[in-house]
């Protein structure tokens, strides 16, 4: 790691020495140069073949693919090569699975070829084998179809006979490849997908007694780092975008998996960039409060007082636009109300929800405004808080809105679970809410109802091949259906083509979304127990809720280093603990 960062520096400066050395027709005046890219790039082989046309005939020596390569073409004896051959009547096509969802694209390193000219291909990309076999259309979003609106995944090129080429940059975990031309044979020395990543450490941690939710940490960990690209993005596949109310579970979670990482910041700085007030962030009035809340919590964890100074007077500004949509009865005029796809039918229940959201996010504002000294402000949320309180909405069985104002503090937490969010466990949640129905539980004391639910709604997902969790769920697609890693059967479902709702029908659904990635902030937070009580993690409570789990162990970022902590159940059952934090961090143990 290290080492690459030091190369990474001196080959930046040597490209500024060299640009200094330009003649003056390329100097800095005409020519804009960008930033070093923040991302990393390596080169995965595949992992198996999944099918081929023609039963062995049409593609011969497919094993060859599965070695590591070099990304070097050549043409000496001995060298291996997959040779794909077509016919008059008969087209030759390759699955490659690489064994996990990626982001990047795929580099082809070639032989020879039968025509001196370039050939002509198919390579299509599938976050399931069913996506990489499907028809791209981009008139209408429809079950059992494609799109490439946001990542082009579908793409027809000419490649060289012998040399190499690099195709798409998406979200995926399948490749198929097809040779368009008839009478035409192709050599494929290496077909390696190419991972574009950000290079960082893990330096948080979670292990315990039950594999399975070490499985569903890593896994939301490994979620969230793939969004974290150039900014920081909903999806790698679709929504390769900054969404601010989609960005708190992920903020959560690089916190407590990566500690402070720039993309957050800087994803922060574009988006208000991107929507100057008085718009709302993303044209969504919920989304500028989640702003207030991300800050909040990110000042919390990071200390961060000169970034939140940044924002100061967005702030101020955001915090007046708010206030004056609250009337003095209780009624508001913030227009559109949002809070996730799956509650959109039940208006109601949104209602209620949104007005919990609203008092949640003025909360941590008057928290911001007291640190940015803005007492006028913090005064104007007080008074919108109260305002808006003397409306408040019932819930209406929605699970979204009883968590939301649980946390918000306008529901009793033991009442929003047992009325609402516990009832038919996992039943009715979904992937970005369903962080804040655990939260909600966790604030009822109901640890093992959480993990009870995240085993189930996030494991069911693991069960059906999933690598990196969803941007939406209903345990009900599972019954009959194929996983992902399967070749579609018969008289079963598609998990992936077959489901899905609003903007995701059929493989527009996109199988990599950060929004998903709460249980590893949440089982950071609850179940290795550690809470921020003051910002820049100066002071921590551990206070760990094992359940039925007999042990538990692991990291938490904070801006001094890691704090180990180690949790083992005694027969009793108390619990012992050990932690080793950094000197500069005061740790109240509450076990």
């Amino acid at each position: 790691m290290k080492r690459i960062l030091l190369s990474a520096t001196f080959l930046c400066a040597g490209v500024a020495a060299a640009f200094a050395q330009l003649p003056p027709a390329f100097d800095g005046s005409r020519t804009a140069v960008a930033e070093a890219d923040p991302l990393s790039r390596t080169y995965i082989a595949p992992q198996r073949i999944v099918w081929m046309s023609g039963d062995g005939v049409r593609v011969k020596n497919p094993e060859a693919l599965l070695k590591a390569g070099n990304g070097q073409a050549a043409m000496a004896r001995g060298i291996e090569y997959c040779t794909l051959r077509s016919t008059e009547t008969e087209k030759a096509a390759i699955i490659l699975d690489y064994g996990r969802e990626l982001h990047g694209g795929l580099q082809l390193v070639m032989g020879f070829g039968s025509d001196r000219r370039p050939s002509l291909v198919r390579i299509r990309f599938g976050e399931s084998i069913g996506e990489a076999n499907s028809q791209t259309l981009n008139t209408e979003w429809k079950v059992g179809f494609a799109t490439d609106d946001h990542a082009k995944r579908d793409v027809t090129l000419e490649i060289p006979r012998d040399g190499a080429i690099e195709i798409g940059n998406t979200g995926f975990r399948f490749v198929r490849i097809d040779l368009l031309e008839n009478n035409r044979t192709i050599a494929i020395k290496e077909a390696r997908a190419i991972l574009r990543f950000r290079d960082i450490p893990y330096v948080g941690s979670f292990r315990s007694s039950d594999k399975r939710l070490d499985s569903i940490w890593m896994t939301a960990a490994y979620t969230v780092h793939l969004n974290m690209q150039e900014y920081l993005w909903d999806g790698i596949k679709r929504d390769r975008l900054i969404w601010l109310g989609d960005m708190h579970p992920e903020v959560m979670s690089i916190s407590r998996v990566f500690g402070a990482n720039p993309i957050v910041p800087q994803s922060l700085d574009m988006a208000c960039s991107q929507y100057p007030l008085p718009s709302w962030l993303n044209g969504m009035s919920a989304y500028s409060m989640w702003y207030l809340i991300i800050h909040k919590e990110w000042y919390y964890h990071h200390g961060d007082l000169a970034f939140l100074r940044s924002h100061r007077r967005y702030i101020e500004e955001l915090v007046a636009l708010m206030a004056s949509k609250v009337e003095e009865n209780g009624d508001e005029t913030f227009g559109r109300k949002f809070l996730d796809w799956p509650s959109t039918p039940n208006q109601q229940g949104v209602e209620a929800g949104y007005r919990a959201l609203l008092v949640w996010a003025l909360k941590e504002a008057v928290e911001l405004c007291r640190i940015l000294e803005l007492p006028a402000s913090a005064e104007l949320c007080r008074e919108s808080i109260a305002r808006i309180s003397r409306q408040l909405k019932e819930p209406n069985g929605l699970k979204q809105a009883a968590a939301l104002m649980a946390i918000a503090g306008l529901m009793d937490a033991g009442k929003a679970c047992d009325e609402y969010v516990s009832v038919g466990g996992a039943k009715g949640f979904s992937t970005f809410y369903g962080y804040y129905m655990l939260e909600a539980q966790a604030l009822a004391g109901q640890h093992q109802e959480a993990m009870d639910v995240i085993r189930r709604y996030w494991g069911g997902m693991l069960d059906m091949g999933a690598t990196t969790f969803w941007e939406d769920f209903n345990l009900d697609w599972t019954a009959n259906a194929a996983r992902l890693d399967e070749w579609p059967v018969e008289g079963k479902k598609d998990i992936h083509g077959d489901f899905g709702d609003y903007c995701y029908p059929g493989y527009r659904h996109s199988l990599c979304h950060g929004w998903s990635s709460g249980p590893a902030a949440w089982l950071s937070e609850h179940v290795l127990g550690v809470r921020i009580v003051e910002p820049g993690c100066k002071t921590v409570r551990i206070e760990p809720h094992l359940g039925d789990l007999e042990w538990v162990e692991g990291a938490f970022p904070t801006p001094y280093g890691a704090i180990k902590i180690s949790h083992r159940k005694r027969p009793d059952g108390k619990i012992d603990t050990q932690v080793n934090a950094p000197k500069q961090v005061k740790v109240i143990r509450q076990l």
